[in-house]
């Protein structure tokens, strides 16, 4: 990302910040202002980590709170986000907070076209535009695999069994060519039929307890070794 697009992508947060907008709030920039206001700079030692997602990150703090409050992970995923509303809040939600490494899990509500329809190419610059921008600000990046998903119960008929697995090999790609660390939650968790398997689901998309003590190793090994690099 050169200096003039860099500063175009800045004066876009700056918009979304503005009362004008806030009144809309389409990147819900509001969910986490004042967890953000009242967070203290990271210690000179601090591994601060956030986990920047959508409803399987923000559930994750429900499901497993202590992961979170025993560590220094910083839970910003909010349901239903797709990746152009997580990149417009990054700098609030990721940058802002100083954190060593942000891992990134996203995609899945993009194939599920939750904010309108797609394409592979727009969910990857936005993953790209984030993680160009968090090495700018000198935050290390882990970029997770989408979750298996058969269907979507809110809204079916997307084949999201076919898309995930191509989309999971564009980020991972891109995660190689650049000397990221790919989380690959999905080999863990995907069944026979490219979806999610049933102990590790409550409704075929987002995991259980038992699916986030999956998650949780993985997760885990991966900042290690993103911290050491």
């Amino acid at each position: 990302m050169n200096k003039t697009s860099l500063y175009i992508v800045l004066m876009i947060f700056s918009l979304f910040k503005t009362k004008t907008v806030s009144a809309q709030d389409w990147a819900n920039l509001n969910r986490f202002e004042k967890e953000n206001t009242e967070l203290a700079a990271p210690l000179e030692n601090e591994n601060r980590i956030v986990f920047m997602g959508n409803s399987i990150t923000e559930a994750w703090a429900t499901y497993d709170s202590l992961f979170f409050k025993e560590n220094p992970y910083i839970n910003r995923g909010i349901s239903g986000q797709t990746t152009p509303q997580m990149l417009l809040r990054f700098k609030a939600d990721v940058i802002d907070l100083k954190p060593k490494v942000v891992v990134l899990l996203a995609g899945t509500n993009d194939l599920a076209e939750n904010t309108g329809p797609t394409s592979f190419e727009a969910i990857m610059n936005n993953i790209i535009s984030m993680v160009q921008l968090a090495k700018v600000n000198n935050i290390k990046v882990i970029l997770a695999s989408v979750l298996p998903a058969y269907d979507y119960p809110w809204k079916t008929g997307l084949n999201p069994n076919k898309k995930i697995p191509e989309l999971n090999k564009r980020i991972k790609k891109y995660a190689d060519e650049n000397t990221i660390i790919y989380l690959d939650y999905f080999s863990a968790m995907v069944d026979d039929k490219n979806g999610l398997i049933d102990d590790y689901t409550r409704d075929g998309v987002h995991p259980n307890k038992k699916g986030y003590d999956i998650m949780k190793p993985l997760v885990q090994d991966a900042i290690t070794k993103t911290l050491k690099n």
